[in-house]
């Protein structure tokens, strides 16, 4: 005989899935900022920072060349005997140009190794937006769903089955016609004394 189903943990699955869209409200954008620091991140290498060296670069050259210059006019000066200042100027210049040259290669260096080890990183944050953008919202509106239906279940009020009830109308038919049997023997006049009444 079939029995109703006892539901008690529609309010669980409820809380699941509220906390499921909590989680999702908050993974989905923290993903997205990962993702934005990720191109502003590339992108401040390969033109920020390039502009930014490039540029210095070219200045500082430009500022070791006047240095120099200096140095030569005070050496073919015959009213500088000290030439310390100049020499000063030069080593300070040529330090500052190297410093560039080597921000720039390390920068050419980045530039060349930053896909290879972003990439892979960067995939795998593709495909967790994918499964939160996709498959997660649609386990919340599964687990809606079957909220509703099992709601919807535990609603319904149960009913006699119809072999349990025809059993019962069987038995009851069987108990009536005893009865009536029964009662139609009390009622009887007994056959022996009728018999033996008529003799005497």
């Amino acid at each position: 005989m079939a029995e109703k189903a006892h539901v008690t943990s529609i309010e669980a699955l409820e809380l699941f899935r509220l906390n499921l869209i909590l989680y999702l409200s908050k993974a989905r954008p923290a993903l997205e900022e990962v993702s934005a620091d990720l191109l502003r991140t590339r992108l401040w290498l390969q033109n920020d920072q390039r502009l930014h060296w490039e540029n210095q670069f070219r200045r500082r050259e430009k500022e070791l060349q006047q240095a120099q210059q200096a140095l030569s006019s005070a050496r073919m000066s015959s009213f500088r005997p000290d030439k310390s200042t100049e020499q000063n100027a030069v080593r300070k210049a040529k330090r500052a140009l190297e410093e560039a040259e080597a921000k720039l290669k390390i920068l050419k260096q980045w530039n060349r190794e930053f896909d290879n080890r972003v990439d892979p990183l960067a995939k795998q944050l593709e495909k967790l937006h994918s499964v939160l953008a996709t498959d997660m919202v649609r386990a919340a509106a599964y687990l809606s769903q079957a909220i509703d239906t099992l709601a919807s279940y535990a609603e319904m009020a149960p009913g006699p089955a119809p072999a349990a009830s025809a059993v019962a109308d069987r038995q009851d038919i069987a108990s009536g016609e005893a009865a009536t049997e029964a009662a139609s023997n009390a009622l009887a006049p007994d056959a022996g004394s009728a018999t033996a009444g008529g003799k005497s």
